[in-house]
């Protein structure tokens, strides 16, 4: 019996967060973290990188990690 009450209350928060969740989806609100480039910076890096710049010389300028250019650059 006290098993049963405990699974559900377990379960009662992650209900909550996901109905939180989709009412945000719903609401039109952004999740996530914000991105680091705008789209007009990442349409740069895409036309440099075609252009031969390094990807390391592109994390230097746009002061962001070689990661995040290999994303934007190789979607």
């Amino acid at each position: 019996m006290l098993s049963a009450d405990a699974a559900s209350e377990r379960s009662q928060p992650i209900e909550r967060t996901q109905d939180g969740l989709a009412r945000a989806k719903a609401e039109g609100k952004t999740l996530g973290r914000p991105s680091k480039t705008t789209s007009a910076k990442q349409d740069e890096m895409k036309a440099k990188y075609a252009a031969g710049e390094t990807v390391s010389a592109l994390a230097r300028t746009y002061g962001i990690s070689r990661a995040s250019v290999l994303t934007v650059v190789n979607p």
